[in-house]
């Protein structure tokens, strides 16, 4: 594929206000012009992503979730993991500050 990333974002950008358009006017989850909306917007991102990535070699900081609801929330628990290694970065900055501090004493 090879799609030029302006192009890919301005569909991304439509594919956003489809949706937007989509939910305001949506009565509930399982509305069919939701889900296609949804879609959409879900196909546009992933052609932007991928537009970018070649052009670029730069990948979009986001993540696209598949809505599927027969899907364990096992994948939720791997996002816990990162919060592990934020916390543990966290003490081993405050570890080393400690012995900076003991350092200079």
């Amino acid at each position: 594929m090879n799609t030029d990333p302006r192009s890919a974002l301005a569909a991304l950008i439509a594919a956003l206000e489809r949706h937007y358009e989509a939910a305001a006017a949506s009565r509930g989850d399982d509305d069919p012009a939701l889900e296609a909306a949804t879609e959409q917007l879900t196909s546009a991102f992933d052609t932007y992503d991928d537009a970018l990535f070649e052009a670029y070699d730069i990948a979009t900081p986001l993540i696209v979730f598949d809505g599927d609801e027969d899907d364990d929330d096992d994948d939720f628990d791997d996002f816990d993991d990162l919060d592990d290694l934020d916390d543990e970065d966290e003490d081993d900055d405050f570890d080393d500050e400690e012995e900076g501090d003991a350092d200079e004493r």
